[in-house]
């Protein structure tokens, strides 16, 4: 092989990986806005990181449809009244798995709440998260978030099991 074929490959080897790195990093960006915008009562902010038919299962309490349906949870009296009293959504690093121009993952959520009378913070909710995205040509959108409490069900701790291939992902994927 010529210096310049292994030239090119090289470059295109690490061009791949480089897009990897900046998909997945949009990714987490993407579920990091995630909280400061339902915590700041930006509707319209929260619901644009879906896509537009995109969905959100708070189970078991709330099914959303589309961005209509996100906004209007952010806006509602109970989403207010959470931020209103003191709340903060906060959402762990996904862990992603890329597909080409979609990709899936899980993760944690913690809904913690200011106690005025202790105080005090706690943690009211620990959820499990799984996700579905999908490359746009606005960028990387959600098109499926499924948030269900960790009490116990065995469904909810199983969407965070990994699957065997994805538990040590091979460093050289992108090369193939």
């Amino acid at each position: 092989m010529k210096e310049t074929d292994e030239l090119r490959a090289m470059v295109h080897t690490l061009a791949a990986r480089v897009q990897v790195l900046e998909d997945q990093l949009e990714i987490m960006q993407l579920v990091a806005q995630y909280g400061p915008a339902v915590d700041s009562g930006a509707g319209a902010a929260a619901a644009a990181l879906w896509t537009d038919d995109g969905a959100f299962d708070a189970v078991p309490q709330l099914q959303m449809r589309g961005r209509d349906d996100i906004t209007a949870m952010v806006h509602g009296d109970g989403h207010q009244s959470l931020i209103r009293d003191g709340c903060g959504h906060v959402l762990t690093v996904p862990h992603v798995v890329l597909d080409g121009d979609q990709a899936t993952g899980r993760s944690y959520a913690l809904n913690i709440r200011w106690d005025a009378d202790a105080g005090r913070f706690w943690v009211a909710r620990v959820s499990a998260n799984t996700w579905r995205w999908i490359r746009t040509p606005q960028g990387w959108r959600i098109t499926e978030r499924i948030n269900a409490n960790l009490d116990g069900t065995a469904e909810h701790r199983d969407m965070l099991a990994p699957d065997a291939e994805q538990v040590a992902p091979k460093s050289k994927e992108v090369a193939q």
